[in-house]
């Protein structure tokens, strides 16, 4: 047990600078990267009588990668005889990521540099530090130095690996490795915090009461129950008994937690991502399973002779990796919601039924593969079942990492997704809607399918596809973490529908009111609490993953939740740095915060569950978790609990009415007699809690959908729509066909969820749809044409040519309509699409012959789409001209440009500026000017500040944006062509400078291998200077 710490705050960086701050390194190598030659750098060192010696490795701030080697160490002693430095053993070693090996890699692999294997060697990881004792009389330390070959490249690309080697004779400030340092501050104090008047943060809990928390849940008597993840990843073996389940309590009444207790620990516990507690059960979400244990006894520690630890579900792929199981939530209808990011799963539940969840990232032997319940789920996905862990449905899939979601009290799921380039988003998912990371077919990830002038948003999450969610809120770079919603509590009554999305890599929680808006919603992002105002970040993904140090960018919220008292907490995993799935927080550490009105007294309710009253304080209760104890007991009762649920539509609060709706619909006819009775209220959202809350007892469904399918609220129609997916086209397109009538042509959430309501029976649908809105196509409504899109059957594909070619519709409606026919897998609609590449005067032949392509290797590959082409002479592998595109080489003697840093204290003049950026109009669009080739300087400057503009000028391959690395293709007649490629299939397309597009066969090339350097010019060939950068700098970031 641990009592509440007394400490005193330093406020200082992460790095503590004390008196050995000073001390410099005797050697140090250049920043080492990926295309950094040569490979292996000599050091050689004089000791002059040291009687230590400190090996470091520094991150400077590549994602992941960083497979430091000291090849063939020694020491050269003052006799001339010369010592294996690899039989001395270090005082102290520290790594990154890992652990220090002798004679092996990092990872446990043979050193290798450039294809050669060396005996004798150290691997480790940067951020490292490596502590030796000198024997007497050592003179010199020699090592050759270089990134492994296990840490060059990754997915075929060059890696984003960037160190530094450094050797001390004193011991090294820890900011030479970018490490820990056990003498700075272990939590960013509350003063550095933002949050909305009227309230303020307080430290509720902190280490050493807990430890890296990943996840946190509270009870009924408001105790916290904490996941921990000491054991993350490259940490795996820092704690060897296995991680825990903490509880953290407020005994005494002060306002923050005084005791810390074990509730669990065991060596299967592994950086567990989840827990739950649900009356007497705790779930902890630890892959490959989702356990419950049950505290028999209530002495809050499990102990195997007496209480119960079940495996409630198992196949969960991912151990140890963060796109793998998370949390529970209790919902309102008293099932369980929890989701498990793209690491995929194959599992069966309690009712027999399997689930297969692959994707092209894991598990891709199933990927595609229909599950039991008839449907083909992808990647990522949430779900739903009963406490027991039987009837799993699932709800949304083919995330990414969807590191947590949380459902409202009305029944709207919303979550947040991660992702590798800058498109991470805040979305509400509809029922059985797919986000669209991986293809339809589970077999591709986005980029293959990135249609040329697509931006990474809309790419990634293919919202240019028929078939795919709405994205939600895109807000670019990050590393989302835990999500909950505000109904009631604490807090003024304008925060009740608080949506909360912790932002690890943005030093924020994110807070969004969302507002009903057709079948959707509208998320307007705020900063609801944030160390980092200034929005100056480090240490994550997007920017590098370089720490800075500065307290304020070590705020990693991992999770957020309210309590049984009304109060928001959130807990922050105090880290230096974020995903690239490593952590430098050696000490472990972790704080619990509290966010409050001014001035707030923590009370929690005494509930007496055995009572009526006591059941109702508990489904009236903040905590989401706290009211389910309410449900099932007053589910228990039965008609008894008819008149005190009932009670509850009387309140103000909405949220408090639908745990009513939700609840009475299963206490008997009378229960279900009121909910009935709410179908015809005036208000939109109870008619919605009350079709939802029927539909999911089974009460006369089909009568109801066909009485609300006309209902004046589209979410209602939505909800309609979406029950139709299990229901035979016999029963279903009648209702289907009338919803559709009513699509404003406009709102995506309500087109997919008829296209999802649809599924299996779109031909049926459309065919009706089609005799009361349709007609010839030179006719059709937008709203038609974007059924037509969305349901995309083989009847259409004719249609979907002949509007395409309209010259009278704009070129949104064309493009709409060459999607739709690549999207209907039909021997017609190959032939159609070929019919569009070879139209005269067609101008979007360019994109129908990309998805010629793409589609012949995949969705169309048996309709003979080549033969096709060489037909009408579109594409014969035979006769394609090849023109060579090579980067020009450096300008010799060119004067080296300053330093970024200079050349950003020089006053920039935007006017001269606009002229300057002319150079850039061969590669970049610049408002309407210039060429789709790098990305859009318009949407770069007002995105980024003016250091990273001027640094991706001056030195274009420091950091390349995603999606615009830059490859080589080598033909067999030695012919060489630059460019980014848009497909690696037979052919390849590939996009050189200028934007020309040229396609290559396949057995015309040697090789393509990445280009190693970015594909813009130096500055020097395009005769910029540093004043120049300085002006374009100011034009960019006045637009």
């Amino acid at each position: 047990m641990i009592t509440r710490p007394v400490s005193s705050l330093l406020l200082t960086g992460f790095f503590c600078f004390t008196a050995n701050a000073q001390v410099k390194p005797l050697f140090e190598t250049t920043v080492l990267t990926s295309k950094s030659e040569p490979r292996l750098i000599a050091a050689d060192v004089p000791l002059n009588g040291a009687k230590e010696l400190y090996l470091v490795v520094s991150d400077e701030g590549g994602l992941a990668c960083d497979w430091a080697n000291w090849i063939e160490p020694k020491l050269v002693m003052k006799d001339g005889s010369v010592k294996d430095f690899t039989e001395l053993n270090w005082k102290d070693a520290k790594t990154g990521y890992g652990k220090v090996n002798k004679g092996k890699n990092v990872m446990g692999g043979a050193l290798t540099v450039a294809g050669k294997t060396y005996e004798k060697g150290i691997g480790t990881h940067a951020p490292s530090t490596l502590e030796y004792a000198l024997p007497e009389g050592a003179d010199r330390f020699q090592a050759l130095l270089a990134i492994d070959d296990g840490g060059m490249e990754r997915d075929g690309k060059p890696s984003t690996a960037s160190l530094r080697f450094r050797i001390y004779t004193q011991k090294p400030p820890v900011a030479s490795s970018g490490g820990y340092d056990p003498d700075a501050p272990k939590l960013v104090p509350t003063d550095l915090f933002t949050v909305p008047d009227g309230l303020e943060v307080t430290v509720w809990a902190t280490s050493p009461m807990l430890s890296n928390p990943t996840n946190i849940d509270f009870d009924a008597q408001g105790r916290l129950y904490v996941a921990e993840g000491v054991n993350y990843r490259g940490k795996g073996g820092r704690r060897p008994e296995g991680d825990r389940i903490v509880i953290l309590e407020d005994t005494d009444g002060s306002g923050s937690a005084d005791k810390s207790s074990i509730f669990v620990q065991e060596k299967a516990l592994a950086s567990p991502l989840g827990v739950a507690v649900l009356d007497d059960r705790i779930i902890v979400s630890q892959p490959p399973e989702m356990l419950a244990y049950t505290d028999r006894n209530g002495d809050g520690k499990i102990e195997p002779e007496v209480d119960g630890r079940e495996v409630l579900l198992t196949g969960f792929g991912g151990r140890q990796h963060d796109h793998s199981l998370h949390s529970v939530t209790a919902g309102p209808n008293g099932q369980w919601f929890w989701n498990q990011g793209n690491t995929g799963a194959q599992f069966t539940d309690k009712s027999g039924k399997t689930f297969y969840m692959g994707s092209p990232y894991m598990m891709q032997d199933i990927a595609g593969k229909r599950s039991d319940d008839g449907h083909v789920w992808i990647g990522g996905f949430s779900a739903r079942m009963n406490p027991d862990g039987s009837k799993v449905t699932i709800i949304g899939h083919n995330y990414r990492n969807s590191y947590e979601q949380t459902v409202t009290s009305l029944g709207d799921l919303f979550q947040s997704d991660n992702d590798d380039p800058p498109a991470c988003r805040v979305s509400h998912v509809l029922e059985g809607g797919n986000a669209g990371f991986a293809s339809a077919d589970g077999l591709r990830a986005w980029g293959a399918d990135k249609r040329p002038g697509q931006d990474t948003p809309t790419a990634e999450w293919r919202q240019e596809d028929p078939g795919t969610m709405p994205a939600g809120n895109v807000y670019g770079g990050g590393s989302p973490t835990g999500v909950g919603f505000y109904e009631n509590g604490a807090l003024d009554g304008k925060w009740n529908g608080l949506l909360l999305a912790c932002e690890a890599g943005k030093n924020v929680v994110f807070g969004y009111l969302p507002v009903p808006d057709g079948a959707g919603f509208k998320l307007e992002r705020m900063d609801f609490i944030t160390s980092n105002k200034e929005k100056e970040f480090a240490g994550s993904d997007f920017l590098g993953g370089k720490p800075s140090g500065d307290l304020k960018t070590l705020f990693r919220p991992s999770d957020v939740c309210v309590g049984p008292d009304g109060a928001i907490y959130v807990a922050d995993w105090f880290d230096g740095r974020v995903g690239g799935h490593g952590t430098l927080d050696e000490g472990m550490t972790g704080t619990i915060y509290r966010i409050a009105p001014k001035g707030f007294k923590s009370v929690v309710p005494k509930l007496d569950l055995d009572a009526t009253e006591g059941q109702i304080m508990a489904l009236k209760s903040p905590a989401v978790n706290v009211r389910h104890s309410g449900f099932n007991r007053l589910k228990a009762q039965g008609a008894a609990a008819v008149p005190a649920v009932s009670a509850l539509l009387e309140e103000t609060n909405p949220y408090f009415a639908a745990r009513a709706i939700w609840l009475l619909a299963q206490l008997g006819d009378e229960g279900i007699a009121k909910v009935v009775a709410l179908l015809d209220s005036k208000d939109a959202t109870t008619r919605l809690v009350a079709y939802r809350a029927l539909r999911f007892v089974g009460h006369d469904v089909l009568a109801m959908a066909a009485r609300m399918g006309g209902d004046e609220s589209a979410a209602v129609r939505r909800e309609v729509a979406l029950t139709m997916r299990e229901v035979s086209a016999e029963q279903s397109v009648a209702i289907l066909a009338k919803i559709a009538q009513q699509f404003d042509g406009k709102d995506r959430s309500y087109l997919d969820a008829l296209g999802l309501g649809s599924e299996g029976k779109e031909s049926e649908v459309y065919t009706a749809v089609s005799k009361v809105i349709g007609g010839p196509p030179q006719t059709w409504s937008d709203a038609f044409a974007w059924i037509a899109w969305r349901l995309h059957p083989a009847a259409a594909a004719a249609d979907f040519k002949t509007r395409a070619l309209l010259a009278s519709l704009s070129e949104d409606q064309r493009k709409l309509m060459v999607t739709a026919l690549a999207f209907v897998n039909s021997r017609e609609a190959a032939g159609h699409m070929i019919e569009l590449a070879h139209a005269e005067g067609f101008p979007m032949k360019d994109l129908a012959m990309w998805w010629l392509l793409n589609r012949k290797n995949n969705d169309w590959k048996a309709y003979d789409v080549d033969g096709g082409l060489k037909a009408l002479g579109l594409y014969d592998p035979a006769k394609v001209k090849v023109t060579a595109v090579d980067m020009p080489a450096p300008v010799t003697g060119a004067a080296p440009l300053p330093a970024a840093a200079e050349i950003l204290k020089l006053a920039g003049d935007a006017k001269k500026g606009q002229i300057a950026i002319a150079v850039c109009y061969t590669c970049h669009k610049v408002g309407a000017a210039g060429i789709e080739f790098g990305p859009d300087l318009t949407t770069f400057g007002r995105q980024q500040p003016a250091e990273v503009i001027v640094n991706s000028i001056a030195n274009p391959s420091s950091d390349i944006s995603h999606g615009f690395e830059g490859s080589k293709v080598t033909m067999k007649d030695g012919m060489v062509v630059t460019g980014m490629v848009l497909a690696s299939g037979d052919p390849l397309i590939i996009k050189c400078m200028g934007g020309t597009v040229q396609t290559i066969p396949k057995d015309r090339m040697k090789s393509v291998e990445p280009l190693g350097r970015s594909l813009m010019y130096d500055p020097a060939n395009l005769g910029l200077t540093a004043q120049s950068i300085a002006d374009i700098t100011a034009y960019l970031k006045s637009l």
